[in-house]
């Protein structure tokens, strides 16, 4: 007796660490409702599933390219299907159905937990099927179980923001910030904790605004959560992003002195060093107020890593405005960076206003502060050289000849060599591991080993 096999779905992921976590939840919603296994062959799959992000002007446009490739894929087999999710959805709406009429679904990211019912209502009706409404929290109550695919996971803990800064549309593509229950996190931690899982990545748009609510009334905040997630036993790791400098509190600058499971590793996006464009841009603070509160977190964690976002040829931005830039980047080290030449994003206050700065002058400035930032990078790892690091093992390093490879506390990839037999045994576990060179993406490092059996 032959069986029909299930369907296969092929998910395309753009832009930031959010949008990978809700494929993975695509994927889950997919499997769990209506049996389809996930692809990485495009040729195999029944759906293809763009989940996009409108960020940056490029980021849009390259979705609309594969749009215009994937007419061809969808022809080639009845019954195949295409949908756009994540925050193009949210932005251009049935637009995307009108530009690329090959689309069949187009859901945002609230509405992801629907798609098994909007694929059903687009085979009912042959006809494209749109929700990018912003549900509030129902995304999370209707998701399945977690299910964890490695040693570290995301958990979501909000959506949205409501800082409207003028150059960014995410308020307007995830709706305003909802925070997730407490009970709610600490429920899907500790199930992905059960099943092997050891570092946990925090997740929202503005993720230190978290605010979620307690089962006794009251809030919990980004600093007493983490303060929870410690006293969990097998957690041995924790991160979480995207930070806003506005929200960075007091609590939470405190909480590095004070939880040792707490990555020593900050993404804390500054956009500009110049204080007149961050008024422009809404941001909320000033360049030293950025810088106290930075100078503050090093005398808690002399050795963290620092990262940020900065935006360069923001409208009006003078010479004197990217020089201030230039000075913070050489003030706060920051030894990595996504810089971006500033692009308008339809919708947005700042799209309003004239881009005067010339397309050379912007290229001219980006090149400047990613050679400053790389220089920072450099020396960081540098310094790394010859420190003991504990290191989760999350696996086989593509290497092979038997390199195991993990993050450092600090989030830098390491590879290393295991034990002559049973290295697998590693993968998930902490080891220390004494850093010997530094490579422009990786560490090279040696196992140190109290136990000389280990390595037999």
């Amino acid at each position: 007796m032959s069986t029909t096999p299930p369907s296969k779905v092929f998910i395309k992921t753009f832009g930031c660490q959010m949008n990978e976590y809700d494929s993975s939840k695509m994927a889950d919603v997919l499997k769990a409702a209506r049996g389809y296994e996930q692809t990485q062959e495009l040729d195999d799959a029944d759906l293809v599933l763009l989940n996009t992000c409108s960020v940056r002007e490029k980021a849009s446009e390259k979705v609309f390219s594969d749009l215009g490739k994937l007419k061809a894929w969808k022809a080639a087999k009845p019954g195949r299907m295409v949908g756009v999710g994540g925050c193009v959805a949210s932005q251009e709406g049935d637009a995307i159905i009108r530009r690329a009429p090959a689309v069949d679904l187009v859901f945002g990211p609230q509405t992801l937990h629907r798609l098994p019912e909007l694929i059903d209502q687009t085979q009912r009706t042959q006809r494209p099927a749109i929700d990018v409404r912003f549900p509030e929290i129902e995304k999370f109550d209707r998701l399945p179980e977690p299910r964890a695919e490695g040693v570290t996971a995301y958990v979501s803990i909000m959506e949205g923001c409501s800082k409207y800064c003028t150059f960014c549309i995410v308020p307007y593509t995830r709706g305003e910030e909802i925070s997730r229950p407490l009970d709610d996190v600490l429920a899907e931690v500790d199930a992905l904790l059960a099943q092997g899982v050891r570092e946990i990545t925090l997740l929202g748009q503005n993720v230190n605004a978290y605010n979620g609510a307690m089962g006794d009334g009251g809030r919990c905040d980004l600093a007493l959560l983490l303060h929870i997630l410690a006293r969990f036993d097998g957690l041995g790791r924790v991160r979480y992003t995207t930070s806003h400098p506005a929200h960075f509190t007091d609590a939470l600058i405190e909480a590095y002195g004070a939880i040792p499971q707490l990555d020593n590793q900050l993404h804390l996006p500054v956009q500009s060093g110049s204080d007149r464009i961050l008024a422009m841009m809404k941001r909320g603070y000033t360049q030293a107020e950025y810088l106290q509160k930075i100078t503050r977190l090093r005398k808690l964690r002399p050795t963290i890593s620092l990262s940020t976002d900065l935006i360069v040829g923001f409208p009006g931005e003078t010479d004197d405005d990217f020089e201030q830039t230039m000075q913070l980047i050489q003030l706060a080290k920051f030894d990595a960076a996504f810089s971006f030449v500033y692009s308008p994003r339809p919708g947005t206050p700042a799209a309003n206003l004239r881009d005067s700065v010339p397309a050379d002058v912007k290229q001219a400035r980006l090149e400047r502060v990613q050679a400053a930032v790389r220089a920072h990078g450099d020396a960081f790892a540098a310094r790394l050289v010859g420190t003991v690091q504990s290191v989760l093992v999350t696996g086989a390093s593509r290497r092979g000849n038997g390199q195991l490879t993990g993050k450092t506390p600090c989030n830098r990839a390491i590879n290393f060599d295991g034990p002559a037999i049973g290295g697998e045994r590693l993968i998930g576990q902490f080891v220390e591991v004494r850093v010997t060179d530094s490579l422009t993406n990786s560490l090279r490092g040696d196992i140190v080993v109290a136990d000389a059996a280990l390595m037999s």
